[in-house]
């Protein structure tokens, strides 16, 4: 290993390179090409593909759900429990 002391340059005379300041921008397009495909091989990408499949959030119907529970005409309860098991089924199967 190379003595560096406080000098730029290494003891066979080539100038050292802090592997922070290099360009490694082929490098980190290669790690991404690789992360991008595996990531679908993964626990947490099969769920970032389910929720990337999931239908858009419906606008209207939120904002009359939330209507509903501050007038307290909607059992949240009961109907979070019903969402959550469905949400978790979606996800698992």
């Amino acid at each position: 290993m190379s003595n560096l002391g406080s000098s730029r340059f290494a003891e066979d005379g080539r100038e050292w390179v802090n592997p922070l300041d290099a360009d490694l921008s082929q490098d980190k397009d290669m790690v991404m090409e690789q992360i991008l495909d595996n990531i679908h091989h993964t626990p947490l990408g099969q769920v970032l593909k389910k929720i990337a499949s999931m239908p858009e959030v419906r606008r209207k119907k939120v904002l009359q759900l939330r209507r509903e529970i501050t007038e307290g005409k909607y059992d949240v309860a009961d109907r979070l429990d019903m969402a959550l098991d469905k949400v978790l089924e979606d996800l698992i199967a």
